[in-house]
């Protein structure tokens, strides 16, 4: 890397810049890192790093296919140096490199789904905002947040010398960009340091963080100790590499820290490494490091992150965050084919002993080795959680409150898995209804009553309508514990799950409900859940249901209803109504069923509902009754102002 030419500053001017405006998004992400990133400044080295990092890994997996590529540089390495004159700080790298149109794919825009959102949550939680920089990989605009100007000149490896280009801004709206003459591949970062940002050209300090943040990183990385330049030129820090006459030291281990024995490794280090992968400043929650020796050969280290990105939902289509290695040399990010979309969250590395170096996404589905490794890999994540779970409830339900509902996919994806997942899984339910409380299926199991052969639950909207809901009146009155399901996949997963360690699942809200097994005699009468006693008079509920004019399958007695008047019960295999409003919202085709309305015999509003003969009054108060019902479950009014006039006249008549 060392006996590059500087190319003259004739050469560099000889074609204009063309000035372009940063993409709207990118401008926040900018103006908010300078703003509110004081406090974390030193993460620009490490994030520039990692990028340089990744630079020469991708070189090396280019060079499997074109050894050419590497016949200029096969000394890959990062090199940091110090010029105190001009003020300036060079992060510089012989790997890749970018042409033009990488240049202003990734250095002028964010193009990455939620941007807007992640912008919003950025601006309102300051506490948060490291956090959401690193997750959301925006790590190279960080160098704003000690730089007034930043430099960057690239060539792609591969091509001419003349297609070298050179990026600048001052974090502004706009960037300038114009071809660069450069005789070497890579890309060279320079930063103009603000004036208070003077102790990052220390090479103490600079040797202090690369220790701390970047000591694993597999590749060198040479400090420059800060001596004076032997280039008498002024536009040297701009060069490929500085002069043969400046000093040089190794200042990380460069080995990759997955190969090493577990006894030799700090926790310190696995954070670090953890931050260098997913760009993330906090901590991971926890890891798992396993080496596998035998017929076949490979190390798995793998991550949980504390907190998950803002759109983890939204990113099923997403490569997952699992690296691939074949003996050290990276092959590619997110390797889909070693971990399943609904442990997305996991962080880590994977390198295989056994693997051929040249295998691509096509093979890696078709490999026999990689089926075995994936199963290794999502067991020892399912372990990893379930350990969780074991040191401690409350963090635990840290954990489970980012990435529960993503888990709850497995149980759909992943039959094989299906019984590990379910044990990991946590349930609010009514036996407690504090704030945060939430059950395992086995320690609901463990209260079930005597005959109970089900697994009550319900699902809904989001907690308090769960909680809210008239179908469990009977339920609490018993003391029958009912599972609360709030998250937008239960009623999904719940289609496909129907039993567990022998016991049913059943919802609340669907089908007939039928207590007698369960309670004892007393109970049973009381509750009248065999429906028998204080029955509505069939004619009347003939009535009633003329006067919904189709929109119930049927009307009959509750045996559910405690205290309010009325609920709507879906066929067993109906979608709930919440989840059919969802679809609606989103364009989508639903099937046509129609519920069935429950009324309670004892309610006063339909003791007043029997009272009525046919007429105005009857159909207004019949029509409520059904309202009421399908609001409580989350359904959607067809005319809303229509239910406003008639509660109005019903009001102003009782007056």
């Amino acid at each position: 890397m060392s006996k590059s030419k500087t190319p003259s500053k004739k050469a560099k001017s000889a074609v204009a810049a063309e000035t372009h405006a940063f993409q709207a998004e990118t401008r926040q992400v900018l103006q908010l890192m300078i703003n509110s990133l004081y406090s974390n400044k030193e993460i620009f080295l490490r994030e520039l790093i990692s990028n340089a990092s990744d630079a020469l890994d991708r070189l090396r997996f280019a060079s499997l296919q074109d050894s050419a590529l590497l016949e200029s540089n096969p000394d890959l390495r990062i090199e940091v140096e110090i010029d105190r004159d001009a003020g300036t700080l060079t992060i510089r790298d012989n790997g890749i490199g970018m042409s033009h149109e990488d240049v202003m794919g990734n250095l002028g825009t964010i193009a990455r789904s939620g941007t807007r959102q992640f912008l919003e949550q950025l601006a309102e939680d300051q506490k948060s905002n490291a956090r959401l920089i690193g997750q959301f990989g925006v790590g190279f605009y960080s160098a704003f947040i000690v730089a007034e100007r930043v430099t960057v000149l690239t060539r792609k490896a591969g091509d001419q010398a003349e297609l070298g280009v050179r990026w600048e801004s001052d974090g502004g709206g706009e960037y300038s960009i114009q071809p660069e003459t450069r005789e070497r591949p890579g890309t060279s970062v320079i930063l103009k340091l603000k004036p208070a940002e003077n102790e990052y050209l220390e090479s103490w300090t600079l040797r202090s963080l690369i220790q701390r943040y970047s000591d694993h990183i597999g590749f060198p990385i040479f400090l420059q100790a800060g001596l004076e330049k032997a280039h008498a030129d002024d536009d040297a820090a701009d060069d490929d590499l500085p002069s043969e006459k400046s000093p040089w030291e190794q200042v990380n281990k460069a080995t990759a820290l997955w190969a090493l024995p577990k006894t030799e490794i700090k926790d310190d280090e696995y954070k670090e490494f953890y931050k260098y992968l997913s760009h993330d400043l906090e901590d991971p929650l926890c890891w798992a490091h396993n080496k596998v020796e035998g017929t076949q050969s490979y190390t798995t280290l793998l991550f949980i992150p504390q907190n998950a990105p803002l759109d983890i939902m939204l990113q099923r289509d997403e490569r997952s965050g699992v690296r691939l290695y074949v003996n050290r040399v990276f092959i590619m990010d997110g390797a889909q084919a070693l971990l399943p979309h609904y442990l997305r969250f996991i962080r880590g590395v994977v390198d295989s002993q056994d693997l051929p170096l040249n295998v691509s996404r096509e093979l890696l589905q078709e490999n026999e080795l990689v089926g075995k490794i994936r199963a290794a890999v999502i067991r020892r994540s399912l372990d990893m959680i379930a350990r969780l779970g074991k040191e401690g409830e409350e963090s635990y339900l840290s954990f489970y409150t980012q990435f529960g509902a993503v888990l709850k996919e497995g149980v759909v994806e992943d039959f094989t898995n299906r019984d590990r997942i379910l044990k990991i899984l946590r349930f609010a339910s009514t036996h407690d209804e504090s704030a945060g409380a939430m059950t395992d299926l086995d320690a609901y199991l463990a209260r079930m009553k005597a005959g109970q052969n089900s697994i009550y639950y319900i699902t809904a909207e989001h907690h308090t309508a769960a909680s809210n809901s008239p179908h469990l009146e009977v339920f609490r009155k018993n003391g029958i514990e009912v599972l609360l399901m709030s998250d937008r996949v239960d009623e999904w997963m719940m289609s496909y799950l129907h039993e567990y360690e022998g016991k049913s699942f059943r919802s609340v809200a669907k089908g007939d409900i039928d207590l007698a097994g369960i309670l004892d005699t007393g109970e049973e009468q009381k509750s009248d859940t065999t429906g028998e006693a204080n029955a509505l008079d069939p004619d009347l509920l003939k009535r009633i249901s003329a006067a919904l004019d189709q929109r119930v399958s049927e009307v009959r007695s509750s045996h559910r209803l405690t205290d309010s008047a009325s609920c709507l019960v879906l066929q067993e295999h109906d979608m709930a109504l919440h989840l059919q409003k969802m679809l609606k919202q989103a364009g989508q085709k639903i099937p046509e069923s129609r519920p069935i309305l429950e009324l309670n015999p004892g309610h006063a509003l339909v003791t007043r509902l029997a009272a009525e003969g046919d007429g105005e009054t009857f159909g207004m108060l019949s029509l409520l009754l059904y309202e009421q019902a399908l609001l409580s479950e989350g359904g959607t009014l067809p005319d809303p102002a229509g239910f406003v006039r008639r509660i109005n006249t019903l009001m102003t008549a009782s007056a």
